[in-house]
């Protein structure tokens, strides 16, 4: 592994892969209780959630902590810090490279 994805525990993991997993493990109605977010609670599709989710920072870092959260041991949980790191790592994701970025839009 190479030194971007230490300590990342989503390193490789795409966006994609972590709706479905969590639609499979759960289901819409779940997801949309657990965050309450159009996508998920009216018409839900991987294709609408995918793209709100990729303009929408807060709302990423909500689902990728929900995946976290499942993928771990019984009676271990994302822990606070944890769950603020994600935060902070897909807020930077989404300014990386956008300068121009304004209300939600990319200017080119």
């Amino acid at each position: 592994m190479n030194e971007s994805g230490k300590g990342d525990p989503l390193h490789g993991v795409t966006l994609e892969a972590i709706v479905t997993a969590l639609v499979e493990r759960h289901g819409w109605e779940v997801l949309g209780r657990e965050i309450p977010i159009r996508c998920f609670t009216h018409d839900p599709s991987i294709k609408s959630s995918l793209t709100f989710l990729r303009r929408t920072p807060w709302a990423r870092a909500r689902v990728e902590e929900l995946y976290l959260r499942a993928k771990a041991p019984p009676g271990r949980l994302a822990s606070p810090p944890l769950a603020a790191q994600l935060a902070l790592t897909a807020a930077l994701r989404m300014t990386r490279g956008s300068e121009h970025r304004w209300g939600g839009c990319t200017q080119r």
